[in-house]
C-alpha cells in the first residue's frame, strides 16, 4: 500500500495525540476554522507543568535543532523528524526533548533516546504511542534499534522518572493507531461526540462540541449518564434525550437489569432528570425543610478552597461572613471576605491556627460549602497538626455540603450540578468571563513564580481572591434558592 492511498498530508505527532485522546478533536484539528477555538487554562496548565518537569530534569540549557544533534549536545529540543511507516504512511515528529546515551551509531560513538512529560501518575497510552513515534523516526536517521524512552513528570515528593521499553507490542499498536487515524481524519462527516465528554473540560473545541451535543439531545448531556451508561442505553434503543424522557420507569429499570441492580435502581431518576431538562422546570423532590439551618442563624460562614492537587496544596481558604439584618432578611451587601492564605506548603502549622481560630469563633452557627472537598481537606489538615477526631468532629459538626443538600431536593434543568453550572442556572455571573477553578491555580503558579524572581505581579493574586470570593457568594445564591425558594411545583 502506497502513501496516496493513505492519505497525501504527513500525519503528525501533534494529531496523534488529538486522536488518542478523541477522534472529533482529531478531525476538528485538521478541517475546522481555528478561529472556533476557545483557549483553555487546562492546557496552559498542561504546559506550566511540562515546564517545570523538564526544568528539574534538566541541568544545563538544552540545544536546538539538527546541528546540536550532530555535534552530539547532551539533550537536545526543537528537531523535526520526518520519515514512513512500513505501509508508507508518511508521519512527522516533534520530540519534546532528546537524551544522549552511550550507544554508537551513524551519528557517532552516541545516540539519542525520546522523553516526554507525564501528566499525573500513571504512563499514559498517549505517552507509549508519543514515545514509539519518536523512536521509530530516530532509528531512521541514528540507523539503531531505539529500546526505550523516559517519562519524567514533577510532583510532589520531587521529579519522577520512568524507564519505558519500546517493545514489538508498543510499536504494533503505533502502526496500528496511525492507519486508522489517517482513515478517520480524511472523512467527509465529522465524527460523532465522544462517549465521555468529562474529557471535554480540557479541550480547545470544548464550545463547538456542546453546541452539538445540546442540539442533538445527546446522551451524555444528562446528569448521572457517563461513557457506560451511555453505551448501555443505546443498546437497549435510547439514542438520545428525547428517547429517555419518553421512557416508561418500569421497562426501564426492566432493561437496565442485566447490566446490574445499580443501574435498574436508577433507571427513574435518569428518566426524571432527561424531563426536567426538555422542560427547563426545575422538579422540588418532596423534602420539606431542605436548608432549616438557614432559619433563625444570626450568621452563617462560607468556606471554599483553591488548591494545587499536584502539589497536594491548600493554598488559599477562603471565607466569607454573612450576618443576618434586624428585619431577619439576608443581603450580601453585609458580606465580609476574609481570606487566609496557605502560601508555603510547609508552613501549614500557622495557617491551622488561624483556620482554628475562625472555625471556633462560628461554633453552632451553619458553614456552608459546596460539595465534599473542604470538608475533606480541612479534616486532613487538623490530623496532620495533631487534633484528635472528637476535636475535629465538633469543629466541623456545622459544616453543610450545599451540592448534598441541594441533590437531596431537586432536579434542575442542568447538565451537571457543579458549582458553576447550578448558579449560573441561577443567573450568578462571576466578575471575570471564563473565570474557572483551573485559571485560578495558572494564576497562583504564575504569581508564585513571580515572587521566586522578585517580579511583583500582584494582579495576578488579586484575581485569584476576587474568583474566590466569587466562588462564596456563588454557593450562597445556591444555599439561598434551596431555603427560601417558594416554587416547588
Amino acid at each position: 500500500m502506497t502513501s496516496h492511498i493513505l492519505g497525501t498530508k504527513a500525519i503528525t505527532d501533534r494529531i496523534l495525540c488529538s486522536w488518542i485522546r478523541c477522534k472529533r478533536k482529531a478531525w476538528l484539528d485538521i478541517n475546522e476554522n481555528h478561529q472556533r477555538k476557545i483557549w483553555s487554562a487546562h492546557r496552559a496548565l498542561q504546559l506550566d507543568h511540562q515546564y517545570k518537569s523538564l526544568e528539574q530534569f534538566l541541568n544545563n540549557v538544552p540545544q536546538k535543532g539538527l546541528k546540536a544533534l550532530k555535534e552530539g549536545s547532551d539533550h537536545i529540543v526543537g528537531l523535526r523528524l520526518k520519515g514512513f511507516t512500513p505501509l508508507g504512511l508518511s508521519i512527522e515528529g516533534h520530540p519534546l526533548l532528546l537524551q544522549k546515551i552511550n550507544k554508537e551509531s551513524c551519528l557517532g560513538k552516541f545516540s539519542y533516546i525520546p522523553i516526554t512529560v507525564r501528566q499525573g501518575h500513571r504512563v499514559t497510552r498517549e505517552n507509549l504511542l508519543s514515545l514509539a513515534f519518536w523512536g521509530y523516526l530516530l532509528e531512521q536517521l541514528q540507523n539503531i534499534e531505539v529500546k526505550y524512552g523516559l517519562t519524567i513528570s514533577t510532583a510532589s515528593n520531587g521529579l519522577e522518572v520512568q524507564k519505558i521499553l519500546l517493545t514489538k507490542k508498543i510499536r504494533t499498536e503505533l502502526f496500528d493507531s496511525l492507519k486508522r487515524l489517517n482513515k478517520d481524519i480524511y472523512k467527509e462527516e465529522e465524527p460523532a461526540l465522544i462517549a465521555d465528554r468529562k474529557k471535554c473540560t480540557l479541550c480547545s473545541w470544548k464550545k463547538l462540541c456542546d453546541k452539538k451535543a445540546n442540539q442533538e439531545g445527546d446522551l451524555s448531556e444528562v446528569n448521572g449518564i457517563g461513557a457506560k451508561r451511555k453505551n448501555m442505553l443505546q443498546e437497549i434503543g435510547i439514542q438520545n434525550l428525547k428517547d429517555l424522557a419518553s421512557s416508561r420507569s418500569i421497562d426501564l429499570s426492566k432493561k437496565l437489569r442485566k447490566y446490574g441492580e445499580a443501574h435498574e435502581r436508577i433507571a427513574s431518576k435518569l428518566i426524571n432528570q432527561a424531563r426536567v431538562q426538555i422542560n427547563l422546570r426545575p422538579k422540588f423532590l418532596g423534602k420539606n425543610k431542605i436548608m432549616p439551618e438557614l432559619e433563625f442563624a444570626p450568621y452563617i460562614l462560607i468556606y471554599d478552597i483553591e488548591s494545587d492537587p499536584d502539589q497536594k496544596h491548600d493554598f488559599l481558604h477562603g471565607f466569607t461572613y454573612i450576618q443576618r439584618r434586624k428585619s431577619g432578611k439576608w443581603s450580601l451587601d453585609d458580606a465580609k471576605y476574609k481570606p487566609i492564605l496557605n502560601i508555603e506548603n510547609d508552613n501549614e502549622k500557622v495557617t491551622w491556627r488561624k483556620i482554628k481560630y475562625r472555625l471556633k469563633a462560628f461554633n453552632g452557627l451553619p458553614i456552608l460549602h459546596y460539595g465534599e472537598t473542604e470538608l475533606l481537606s480541612i479534616t486532613k489538615l487538623a490530623r496532620r497538626q495533631g487534633e484528635s477526631d472528637k476535636e475535629i468532629k465538633n469543629m466541623t459538626a456545622n459544616f453543610i455540603d450545599i451540592h448534598a443538600r441541594l441533590r437531596e431536593g431537586w432536579l434542575l434543568p442542568v447538565s451537571n450540578y457543579s458549582l458553576k453550572n447550578v448558579s449560573q442556572w441561577l443567573r450568578f455571573q462571576w466578575k471575570y468571563k471564563r473565570s474557572n477553578g483551573a485559571k485560578a491555580l495558572l494564576c497562583w503558579r504564575q504569581w508564585k513564580r513571580s515572587i521566586e524572581i522578585r517580579h511583583k505581579e500582584s494582579n495576578k493574586l488579586d484575581w485569584i481572591l476576587k474568583y474566590n470570593e466569587d466562588d462564596c457568594i456563588a454557593t450562597w445564591k445556591i444555599a439561598e434558592w434551596l431555603a427560601f425558594n417558594k416554587n416547588k411545583s
